[in-house]
């Protein structure tokens, strides 16, 4: 860049600290999924990516799973992924006898079996990997590993289900294959429930969080619409709030797949499954060809990208779909395309994503997907190239490290500002080499100095040069 052009942008962005909210950044991670931590941009954007998909996980092929197995849930627990999933054969009203919460297991998120678990007698045998048959709960059973310090080891896993004539009952368990009611009357019952009502421990905000279905009139039209309420000891719940999504044209949610992300458990990932109830991609004689049961033969669906932060409001940064139906006539049929709730480590550079495919069809099955690690969205520049600074705020620690990924002919360099908005000296855009390549975890160094001790507690902003290159998060350790 000329050095004309960065001095206007440098004067363009100044910032006017004494009246902004300082944030209390500490050392948790950052992820560029929406505005929060964006000040100003020039020439650069936040960028969605895409998962690449990566073929069948697993197939629903057992006669207690079949065409209409859903509402999938994934987490890494120890050296073991764990899966929960309805399984379905037949079709019909919700909370029925053909229902069964499913198990399955893995060691890399790959290959996964269905042991054979002995608990319960379905269709003339013990030999399956069903972990739950209370009906109607196994409708929509979503467990969770409780990652509250202190949690009792008979209460390390937990789930809610139920339905809208039963509220929402909880369940426990210890070794998450054996599971009981906590009590025998609903914990919550302001919600319709006909979805995955999802629930997790948040570290951030200290307490239990439920993400739940309901339906809301906008315009005199009906919504599928997410709801939260919040519980101290998850047996009594809050009035519930329904959640908001700014300015953004209302849309038909599903489910909302909301959970805390790994890396950054105070940022809550939303996979939602979107769902176009009058939109029929096929005639009805080629969608006659693919599914059977009548009633499953109209709607579309895809998945979305949201984030929240706590409170009653999703951020929808991106309207685009995040994953779209696929390239087969199958993927575009009935209620496809329903993200598996939880994202979960693959290895260093990678995560998993999951969802359902086929739905309604003999192929049924969930499908693999693969993303960068932190690798949701990204400030991305072109090879013109540009710059963007952050809002003011306080750190911990003496590193600075970025994810990011550049062309050869791209990269990026980062500056330090002081709380007037001025370069620090020895941490200017100058004295900063150029930074190019591909990493997860690169520690960000200027020529004279690279400790950031003295910095911190201190009100400071970071300045971002950037061309041919993404950037997907930050941290200070």
């Amino acid at each position: 860049m000329t050095l004309v052009f960065r001095i206007f942008f440098a004067i363009s962005l100044l910032p006017v600290f004494a009246s902004a909210e300082i944030i209390q950044l500490g050392s948790r991670r950052e992820l560029f999924v929406d505005p929060f931590l964006i000040e100003k941009m020039e020439g650069v954007r936040l960028k969605m990516h895409e998962p690449h998909r990566d073929g069948v996980a697993l197939k629903f092929d057992a006669p207690w799973e079949g065409g209409w197995s859903c509402y999938a849930t994934v987490f890494k627990d120890g050296d073991t992924y764990r899966m929960y999933y309805r399984g379905l054969p037949i079709a019909g009203k919700d909370g029925t006898e053909n229902e069964m919460v499913c198990y399955a297991e893995s060691k890399d998120g790959v290959t996964w079996s269905k042991p054979n678990l002995g608990i319960f007698e379905v269709k003339g045998t013990r030999q399956n990997n069903v972990v739950l048959t209370n009906l109607p709960f196994a409708h929509n059973f979503s467990p969770f590993l409780d990652a509250r310090p202190g949690v009792p080891a008979q209460e390390k896993y937990k789930a809610l289900a139920g339905l809208q004539t039963t509220g929402l009952h909880a369940f426990q368990s210890a070794d998450a294959v054996h599971w009981s009611a906590v009590q025998t009357t609903a914990v919550f019952t302001n919600g319709v429930f006909d979805s995955q009502n999802v629930a997790f421990w948040s570290a951030s905000e200290q307490k239990y969080l439920c993400y739940f279905r309901t339906f809301k009139q906008v315009g005199g039209q009906g919504y599928r619409w997410i709801s939260r309420t919040t519980s101290t000891n998850f047996l009594q719940w809050t009035e519930p709030v329904e959640m908001e999504f700014g300015d953004t044209a209302p849309e038909h949610l599903y489910t909302n797949g909301t959970h805390p992300y790994f890396r950054a458990p105070h940022i809550y990932i939303a996979l939602a499954k979107r769902f176009f109830p009058d939109k029929v991609a096929f005639s009805s004689e080629k969608a006659k060809e693919l599914v059977a049961n009548p009633q499953y033969r109209i709607a579309s669906s895809d998945s979305v990208f949201m984030t929240t932060r706590g409170g009653g409001h999703y951020d929808r940064t991106f309207m685009e779909a995040f994953l779209r139906p696929g390239s087969t006539a199958q993927d575009w049929i009935a209620r496809d395309n329903t993200p598996a709730l939880g994202v979960v480590p693959a290895n260093d550079r990678e995560m998993f994503i999951y969802r359902v495919s086929h739905y309604a069809q003999s192929t049924i099955h969930l499908a693999r997907y693969t993303l960068r690690t932190d690798g949701f969205a990204s400030v991305n520049a072109s090879y013109k190239g540009g710059q963007f600074i952050t809002k003011p705020f306080t750190f911990s620690g003496r590193k600075l490290e970025i994810n990011f990924a550049s062309s050869a002919a791209g990269g990026l360099r980062v500056e330090v500002r002081d709380e007037n908005g001025r370069a620090i000296p020895g941490f200017s855009l100058g004295d900063c080499p150029e930074i190019f390549g591909d990493e997860i975890s690169r520690e960000v160094e200027w020529a004279k100095r690279a400790d950031l001790a003295a910095l911190a507690g201190k009100t400071v902003s970071l300045r971002f040069e950037m061309r041919d290159a993404d950037l997907y998060s930050l941290r200070f350790f």
